[in-house]
């Protein structure tokens, strides 16, 4: 199934033009659930990941990590609410099953992850390595 998923994007959609996609439901703050309009008249379900981003998680370390991510969901839920339009670009295949990775951008075309960033609800991420929330 993943690699299906990934087919489908590599296969029939150009990776130098952005991807319509009609937000589902958010999961956590830098991860939602998304119909991909493919060409054909292709829908994809499939959870898409924020690239460019990393949010606290919801099952936190800490009680610090876990309210900063109901903080960091809900405000994407604001960015993004279910039912809206967003375009994906940079889609990559994920370590998860059914889920890519992209950069977002919302309806008026900016760019999601960096809007957690600047709201101090997420920080810079490039994939690797993830430091934690929590002291320890």
């Amino acid at each position: 199934m993943r690699f299906l998923v990934a087919g489908l994007f590599m296969l029939l959609v150009p990776c130098a033009y952005a991807v319509p996609a009609r937000v589902d439901y958010i999961i956590d703050g830098d991860t939602f659930s998304g119909v991909v309009k493919l060409d054909g008249g292709i829908d994809v379900s499939v959870r898409v990941r924020l690239r460019n981003v990393d949010t606290p998680e919801i099952n936190g370390d800490c009680e610090y990590e876990r309210n900063m991510a109901a903080r960091a969901k809900a405000r994407l839920a604001e960015i993004i609410p279910a039912g809206t339009m967003v375009e994906l670009t940079n889609i990559k295949d994920d370590k998860y099953l059914g889920r890519i990775d992209a950069n977002v951008a919302d309806a008026r075309g900016n760019d999601v992850g960096a809007i957690l960033i600047r709201e101090k609800l997420g920080r810079k991420y490039n994939g690797g390595h993830r430091n934690p929330w929590c002291d320890k």
